[in-house]
C-alpha cells in the first residue's frame, strides 16, 4: 500500500517551483509597469555596477609567490694561445743540399746551393747549432780544398777564388744564423709573454663567468604577484539578464494585453448577454401585455358571433386554437426565461403563428382586411428570430390598417437579396403622414426599438431594419439578416 502522506522531496520541489513562478510573475509585472526610459537607465546602472564589482573582493583578490629557477651556466670557451711568430730571416729550404760525412776524425760539411748562393757549413757544427749548443757557435768553419798535382794554374786560381767566395758565404751564413738565433729568442720571449697573457685572460674570464653565474643564480630567485579574478563573468551575466528582461518585458506585456483583451471580450460578451436578456424580457413583457388583450378581444368576438353568426364563431375559434398551438413553444420558452426568446427558430414557425392571427383579424375586420403571404418553400427552413414578424404585422394592422375606415391590404414577402434573407411587411394604411394622429411613430415605437436592439445584439452590423413609404400608399418595413438554414431541418 502507498503511504497517505506525500513525498517530502516532491513537496519541497513543488513549493520551490510555485515560489519561482510567483517570483517570475512578480518580476514580469514590475517590468511591464516601468517605462522604457527607466528600464534603459536601470540597465546602464546594472552594467556599471557589474564592471565595478568584478575588480573588488570577493570577486577578485591578489596573492604573491616566490619562485627559484636553476641558473643557466654559460659555456666558457677559451681560445688557444696564438702560435709564436716565425723568426724573421729564416732560411728557406735549400734548393740543393750536399752532406759530406766525417772521415778519419775530420768533420764533415754541408754544402747548400740555392738562390742565395753556395753555403758550406761544417757538419758537426751544424748539428750542434740545431741542438742549441752555444759553445760551437763561435768557431769558424774549416774549408780544405785539395787539388791533385799537375792541376793547371787557372784551375787553381779558380778554385782559390771559389774557396774565398765560400769562406765569405760561410761568414755571411754565420752572421745570418746569429741574427736568426737572436730573432728566435725574441720570438720565444714574445710567445711566452703571449702565453702568460692568455693564461691571465683565461683566469680573469673564469672569475667573471663565476661572478656572472652567481649573479644569474641570485636573479632567478624572483617574487611573482598573481591576481585571481572570479568576477569576469559579471558583465556578461548582467548583459544576459538585461536581454532576458527585455524579452520578458515585450512578450509578457503582449500576453497581459491579450489576457486583458480576452477578459474585456468576456466582459463585453456578458454585458451583451445581459443586454439581450433585458431586451428579451421587455419583449416577453410586451408580448404578455399584447397577447392577453388580443386574446380577450378574440374571445369577446367569438361570444358575439355565437349569437349572430355561429359558423363564423366556429371558424374564429378554430383559428384561435391554431394560434395558441403555434404560440405554445414560444410561450413555454418565455416561461423558462427571457433568454429563450433570443434563440432563433425557422421562418416556418413564425408563419404558423402569423397565418391564424391574420385569419382571426379577417373575421373581426371582415372585408376591411386583405392579406397576401409570399414565402417560397425553400425559405421556410431559414433561421429567423421569434416574434419579430408578428410584431411587424401587429404594428401594420394596429397603426396602419385598423384606424383607416376602408381598411387595406397587408403583404408579407420573403426573398434572398444580395445573399441575405429579406422579410418585408407592407401595408396600404395611413402611412407616415398620419402617424401622429394614429399614434404611429414611424419606427420610433417600443416594438420597433426592441427589434432594432435585438438585431444589434444577435447579428451586429450584419442585420438591418429599414422603414420606407410604400409606393401604393402606406408603410413598408424590411428586415434583412444573414441567411442561414436551421440545423436539423431538411
Amino acid at each position: 500500500m502507498k503511504p497517505d502522506h506525500a513525498d517530502p522531496v516532491n513537496t519541497r520541489w513543488q513549493r520551490l517551483s510555485a515560489a519561482g513562478v510567483r517570483a517570475f510573475h512578480a518580476y514580469a509585472h514590475w517590468l511591464i509597469g516601468i517605462s522604457w526610459r527607466r528600464f534603459i537607465l536601470l540597465a546602464v546602472l546594472l552594467m556599471v555596477v557589474s564592471g565595478l564589482l568584478q575588480n573588488i573582493p570577493p570577486f577578485s583578490w591578489t596573492y604573491t609567490t616566490t619562485t627559484s629557477h636553476p641558473p643557466d651556466v654559460p659555456a666558457i670557451v677559451i681560445d688557444p694561445p696564438p702560435a709564436p711568430p716565425a723568426a724573421k730571416g729564416s732560411m728557406p729550404p735549400p734548393g740543393i743540399h750536399i752532406e759530406a760525412p766525417a772521415k778519419n776524425g775530420k768533420e764533415g760539411v754541408d754544402i747548400s746551393i740555392d738562390s742565395r748562393g753556395v753555403r758550406i757549413v761544417p757538419h758537426a757544427r751544424a748539428s750542434a747549432s740545431a741542438a742549441g749548443s752555444a759553445g760551437s757557435a763561435g768557431s769558424d768553419p774549416v774549408i780544405d780544398i785539395r787539388l791533385p798535382p799537375g792541376t793547371p794554374e787557372a784551375v787553381r786560381q779558380a778554385v782559390e777564388e771559389a774557396r774565398k767566395s765560400i769562406e765569405e758565404a760561410v761568414h755571411e751564413a754565420r752572421d745570418e744564423a746569429e741574427a736568426a738565433r737572436a730573432e728566435a729568442e725574441a720570438a720565444r720571449a714574445e710567445a711566452e709573454a703571449a702565453r702568460q697573457a692568455s693564461r691571465n685572460a683565461t683566469e680573469n674570464a673564469g672569475r667573471d663567468t663565476a661572478r656572472a653565474v652567481a649573479e644569474a643564480g641570485r636573479a632567478k630567485r624572483t617574487r611573482e604577484v598573481h591576481v585571481l579574478s572570479l568576477g569576469e563573468f559579471l558583465p556578461s551575466l548582467a548583459l544576459l539578464w538585461i536581454v532576458a528582461s527585455l524579452i520578458i518585458k515585450i512578450s509578457y506585456k503582449r500576453q497581459v494585453q491579450a489576457q486583458a483583451q480576452a477578459a474585456q471580450a468576456v466582459e463585453t460578451a456578458e454585458s451583451e448577454s445581459l443586454k439581450r436578456q433585458v431586451v428579451e424580457a421587455r419583449m416577453a413583457a410586451m408580448q404578455a401585455q399584447i397577447e392577453p388583450h388580443f386574446l380577450f378581444n378574440t374571445l369577446a368576438s367569438i361570444d358575439h358571433l355565437i349569437e349572430v353568426d355561429p359558423p363564423r364563431a366556429s371558424q374564429m375559434q378554430k383559428h384561435l386554437i391554431a394560434l395558441l398551438r403555434a404560440s405554445m413553444p414560444t410561450l413555454r420558452e418565455a416561461s423558462d426565461g427571457a433568454a429563450g426568446l433570443g434563440k432563433s427558430c425557422d421562418l416556418a414557425r413564425e408563419l404558423a403563428v402569423i397565418r391564424p392571427y391574420l385569419e382571426i383579424l379577417k373575421v373581426r375586420m371582415e372585408e376591411r382586411l386583405a392579406t397576401e403571404i409570399d414565402v417560397p418553400d425553400g425559405l421556410l427552413s431559414a433561421e429567423f428570430p421569434p416574434m419579430m414578424v408578428q410584431t411587424l404585422v401587429e404594428n401594420a394592422i394596429k397603426h396602419g390598417l385598423e384606424p383607416q375606415p376602408e381598411g387595406g391590404k397587408l403583404t408579407l414577402k420573403a426573398e434572398i437579396v444580395h445573399g441575405k434573407l429579406a422579410v418585408t411587411v407592407s401595408d396600404t394604411g395611413l402611412g407616415f403622414g398620419h402617424a401622429a394622429s394614429s399614434g404611429k411613430t414611424a419606427g420610433t415605437g417600443v416594438g420597433l426599438a426592441n427589434i432594432r436592439e435585438r438585431l444589434q445584439l444577435l447579428y451586429g452590423a450584419k442585420a438591418t431594419l429599414t422603414i420606407t413609404e410604400n409606393p401604393g400608399g402606406g408603410t413598408r418595413v424590411t428586415l434583412a439578416l444573414p441567411y442561414k438554414p436551421v440545423e436539423g431541418t431538411v
